[in-house]
């Protein structure tokens, strides 16, 4: 097989996830007025859905690369430091999460310990500590990071069999999805708390974008250019709209409604569709590299999405501090909401800026060295 070479990063690619952790980060404050300026208010899917899968789509990219250049063995060596990396962040997550909720419990919120549902870690923390472990027990806050284990757990089998059989190997996570929406298949959550992400759906989502990043690296193109399939995106946007217009009310009810919205632990077809219509538009209709994205807004919106898992882990915590300082003192202060929205965001900036210095500076010790 051709080697192919490493493909030029995709600006838009690190835009939009950047965009992503803002839109994740508000949407994550409870009681913040300020959601209605995220896309996830206006449509049928959010920015779960798209972090997801376009991190199954450069997953895919880096697996068929290096799989190619290394040979299997390799590809699954390094995959193997990512996941170990992605789970290690998410026990931090959770130890810090635990620390500070009952901490906020004791001084500042009491009941918040019950209202994020923590409960078992102080009633039985030894059940409560092995289902955090492997990730079967997911209180508010802690249900997005095991779907990342759980992904890229299966991507090494997946990307093998599609080497062999090609798309069919899409037809096991396809048929996991559709016993979910048709069966109801789950996971079962232990102490009582469900999975927030059901993984028999979730690793579709993911393992349809390993597929296309595949088929990007190694073909050239991840679907043929179709101005239907254009369209008929569209349509499907302009059909989410509607129905959120309607769910707020801003519109009256003539079909499908609100009832459209649900179904986000089990991805249900509607919020599946609505995502991949979402991902089509971008990629077609924004330009590789805009203007706007050379400045400091675009600058700050790349830097957040090359960095994006530690930032969403930042966000968590941020956003979750953000709603409690809501609910302890927003009644008394209407300004308090923007601030602590506007100071959160340039938070993750700043720490993504950070970290890319940091890089930087690790990229010129390794040259140097050489």
């Amino acid at each position: 097989m051709t080697v192919p070479p490493t493909p030029a990063r995709d600006l838009r690619l690190d835009v939009m996830r950047g965009w992503m952790q803002v839109s994740i980060f508000v949407s994550h404050i409870v009681g913040t007025g300020l959601f209605w300026g995220i896309h996830a208010t206006w449509g049928l899917s959010d920015s779960s859905e798209q972090f997801v899968f376009l991190s199954g789509l450069g997953l895919g990219s880096v697996f068929a690369l290096k799989s190619v250049r290394q040979g299997f063995a390799g590809a699954l060596r390094d995959l193997t430091a990512r996941l170990r990396r992605v789970y290690v962040m998410h026990v931090s997550v959770v130890a810090v999460f635990a620390a500070l909720v009952f901490w906020a419990d004791a001084r500042l919120a009491p009941g918040e310990v019950e209202r994020l549902h923590w409960t078992l870690l102080a009633e039985a923390p030894a059940e409560a500590v092995l289902g955090l472990l492997l990730t079967l027990h997911q209180p508010d806050f802690t249900g997005i990071l095991p779907v990342f284990v759980w992904c890229m757990a299966l991507l090494p089998a997946f990307m093998w069999l599609a080497g062999r059989i090609g798309a069919w190997a899409l037809l096991p996570p396809a048929a996991g999805w559709a016993s979910v929406q048709l069966f109801g298949l789950e996971v079962p959550g232990l102490g009582g708390t469900p999975l927030e992400f059901n993984p028999f759906a979730w690793t579709f989502l993911f393992l349809l974008g390993a597929w296309f990043g595949r088929q990007k690296l190694l073909t050239g193109r991840a679907l043929p250019a179709r101005a239907w399939m254009t369209w008929a995106a569209a349509a499907v946007v302009l059909f989410g709209l509607h129905a959120r217009l309607v769910g707020h009310g801003i519109v009256p009810e003539f079909g499908p409604g609100a009832a459209l919205l649900e179904g986000k632990t089990e991805l249900a077809p509607l919020r599946l569709l609505h995502a991949l219509a979402l991902a089509w538009l971008v990629a077609r209709l924004l330009p590789r590299e805009a203007g706007w994205m050379q400045g400091r807004p675009g600058w700050a919106l790349a830097a957040i999405g090359r960095n994006s898992l530690p930032v969403f882990c930042l966000g968590l915590f941020l956003s979750w501090g953000a709603g409690l300082l809501l609910r302890c003192y927003g009644a008394e202060a209407w300004w308090l909401d923007p601030m602590l929205v506007a100071a959160g965001i340039a938070a993750l900036a700043l720490f993504a800026a950070r970290m890319e210095q940091g890089a930087a500076r690790s990229r010129a010790a390794t040259g140097r060295a050489r």
